[in-house]
C-alpha cells in the first residue's frame, strides 16, 4: 500500500465531508475519492533541526516548534514524543535508519537543518515516508531575514501538509481583525493584523472610532474596512505595508458599509444605504460611479464574491426573514439557497467554490455553518451563545470566526474549525477579536 493511501486514509475522519476527489502527487499521480471514516491521526517524527552554523541553535529549535505546532494543530496529525526516540538525526546528510523509526510507528519523518549567514537565514527540510523507506519528493530551501524565521517555519509546514494530503497549506498566511479593548458600555476597536496562529499582532488603526468588518484584497497587500469617525459609516481602504489610507468616494446623505474585494482586486461590492432602504452596489475601489446591483424594497448587504467573480452571494430579508441569496455579478434575478429553520447572514464564499459560509440564528442559538451552492447538504459546525462573522482559509479546509460566551460583557474571541466541525480551537490574541479575515497566502 503507497505512503499517499496510507495517509489518506489516516485522516479520513476530517477530509471526509464536503470534499471533492482529490489528487495526491508525489511519486506519481494518485487519485483517491474520499467519502467516509474516523481514523486517528497521522503520527510523524520532528526531530529538532540541525544548526549549521553556531548562531543558529536557537531559532532551529523555535522553528521546530513551530512546525510541529501547525501540523497538529490541523488535527489531522500526531506528533510522536521526540522521548520515544530509538535513533536520532545526527546531521542533515545522514542517512535515514528507516527501522528505528518504523518500530516507534513513525508514518512521516520530518529532518531539516537551520543556517544563519549574515543577515540571511536559510532552512531546508526533507520529508520521508517512514514504511516505503523514500524520500517524498525533493528537499526544499527557504531564505528570509533573521526575523522571518517563523514565515519559514510556517512555509516548511505548509509543504510538508501539501505533500501528505495533497491540499494547498493556509499556515504562511495573515488574519486582519477588530481588536476589542474597554467595557461593554466603553468599548474600544482598532484593526489589527497577526499572523494565522495569533503571533506577531501589529495594529493598523488607533482606538478613536469604531472600526467595523476588515476585509483583505486578493493580494493580500490591502484591507476594505468600514469606520464611523465621521460619525455615519464610510468605506476606507489601507495599504497593509504603509498603513496609508484613504477614504472611498461617497455621495452625501449615504451610509456605505459591508465591503468585499472581486476576484479582480480592483471592483469592490458593498452595501449602500439611502432613503431608508439598503442596496449592494459595485465600484472601482480606485473611484468611479458606483453600480447599483439590486433595487428590492428590503435590506440587502453582506455580499460575496465567488472565487471566478461571477457570481454574487449575499443576505436579503425580501422574503420576511434573513436569507442567502445568489445573483450574477452584475446584478439581476437572484435565487434564494436558504431554507433551514431560523435566519442566516454573513455569507462567504469558499474559495475552492463549492461552499458558502454563513452565520445562523435558530432557537436562540448562533451557529457558523456550510451549505452548497443550492442549498443542500447544510452542516452547522459551531453552536454557542453567539458565533459569527466566518472567514476561509486560503485552503477552504478551516473556518475562523468570532464567539462571544454568556457573562463575557460583550466581549468577542476568535476561534477557527475545520469544515467537518472537529477541531475547535480558540486563537489566542492580546484582546478580544471579532470580524476576521483571512489572507491569500503570503508571497
Amino acid at each position: 500500500m503507497s505512503f499517499q493511501i496510507r495517509v489518506f486514509t489516516a485522516i479520513l475522519a476530517v477530509l471526509s465531508l464536503f470534499t471533492a476527489p482529490v489528487l495526491a502527487q508525489n511519486s506519481g499521480p494518485l487519485r483517491i475519492e474520499i467519502t467516509e471514516g474516523v481514523i486517528e491521526p497521522l503520527p510523524f517524527a520532528l526531530p529538532v533541526f540541525e544548526a549549521e552554523t553556531a548562531d543558529a541553535t536557537g531559532v532551529a529549535a523555535q522553528i521546530t516548534e513551530v512546525i510541529s505546532a501547525d501540523l497538529t494543530g490541523t488535527g489531522l496529525f500526531r506528533e510522536i514524543e521526540p522521548g520515544a526516540f530509538i535513533s536520532n538525526v545526527s546531521s542533515f546528510a545522514a542517512p535515514i535508519q528507516y527501522a528505528d523509526w518504523k518500530a516507534i510507528n513513525a508514518q512521516a519523518l520530518i529532518t531539516g537543518a537551520v543556517a544563519v549567514q549574515g543577515n540571511q537565514l536559510n532552512v531546508k527540510f526533507r520529508l520521508y515516508d517512514v514504511f516505503s523507506g523514500a524520500e517524498m519528493g525533493d528537499g526544499l530551501q527557504f531564505s528570509a531575514t533573521p526575523e522571518g524565521w517563523r514565515r519559514m517555519a510556517h512555509k516548511v509546514a505548509d509543504a510538508v501538509y501539501s505533500r501528505i494530503t495533497g491540499e494547498g497549506g493556509y499556515f504562511d498566511s495573515r488574519v486582519v481583525y477588530v481588536s476589542e479593548t474597554g467595557t461593554k458600555d466603553a468599548r474600544q476597536k482598532r484593526l489589527a493584523i497577526m499572523d494565522y496562529d495569533g503571533a506577531n499582532v501589529k495594529y493598523l488603526t488607533d482606538s478613536s472610532s469604531i472600526v467595523l468588518a476588515p476585509r483583505f484584497s486578493p493580494d493580500g497587500q490591502r484591507v476594505l474596512y468600514t469606520s464611523y469617525e465621521t460619525g455615519f459609516p464610510r468605506i476606507y481602504v489601507l495599504d497593509v505595508t504603509s498603513v496609508q489610507r484613504r477614504a472611498l468616494e461617497s455621495q452625501e446623505g449615504t451610509m456605505s458599509f459591508a465591503p468585499r474585494f472581486a476576484p479582480d482586486g480592483e471592483t469592490i461590492v458593498f452595501s449602500l444605504s439611502q432613503g431608508g432602504n439598503t442596496d449592494i452596489y459595485r465600484m472601482n475601489v480606485n473611484g468611479g460611479p458606483a453600480t447599483r446591483l439590486t433595487a428590492a424594497p428590503s435590506i440587502e448587504t453582506a455580499p460575496s464574491y465567488s472565487p471566478d467573480g461571477t457570481q454574487i452571494v449575499f443576505e436579503s430579508d425580501r422574503s420576511g426573514s434573513q436569507q442567502l441569496y445568489v445573483m450574477p455579478a452584475s446584478g439581476g434575478e437572484a435565487r434564494r439557497i436558504s431554507f433551514g429553520p431560523g435566519r442566516y447572514g454573513t455569507p462567504v464564499w469558499s474559495p475552492r467554490g463549492d461552499l458558502v459560509a454563513f452565520t445562523k440564528q435558530n432557537a436562540g442559538r448562533f451557529h457558523i455553518g456550510v451549505m452548497r451552492l443550492d442549498g443542500s447538504e447544510e452542516r452547522l459546525l459551531t453552536a454557542s451563545f453567539l458565533d459569527e462573522g466566518p472567514t476561509w482559509s486560503p485552503n477552504g479546509r478551516v473556518i475562523m470566526f468570532s464567539r462571544e460566551t454568556q457573562g463575557a460583557q460583550g466581549r468577542a474571541t476568535l476561534y477557527s474549525v475545520d469544515i467537518t466541525g472537529r477541531n475547535l480551537r480558540p486563537v489566542r490574541t492580546p484582546e478580544g477579536g471579532s470580524d476576521p479575515s483571512w489572507s491569500p497566502l503570503q508571497r
